[in-house]
């Protein structure tokens, strides 16, 4: 499997560990495998701050009117439904209905 310069293997004593960059996960696209649909690029992430590590994903949702009036809505992505992280994407399996909210 390929990885970026940027993602560090290491084995601890349970198992092995791979660590990713925040920059190297905004250069991912995200991709539905429900409907094959591409939801764009990671743009934020929301932290648990009890847990001390990332819960959730975010995802601009589609332009307004060819990008000048901005965006309504977003994708909101529970760490627990990413299937796979690639070299070059991130397949989440997820409700867009459900994940979809306002900006």
């Amino acid at each position: 499997m390929k990885y970026s310069p940027a993602t560090y293997i290491y084995k601890n004593k349970f198992c092995v560990v791979l660590t990713m960059r925040i920059c190297d996960l905004r250069e991912k696209e995200v991709i539905n495998v429900c409907d094959g649909e591409r939801l764009g690029y990671v743009e934020d992430m929301i932290f648990d701050l009890c847990k001390g590590c990332i819960s959730h994903i975010i995802v601009p949702g589609p332009c307004k009117f060819f990008g000048i009036f901005g965006r309504e809505e977003e994708f909101v992505i529970d760490l627990s439904c990413i299937r796979q992280i690639g070299a070059d994407v991130i397949l989440v399996e997820i409700s867009v209905e459900r994940a979809r909210k306002k900006c």
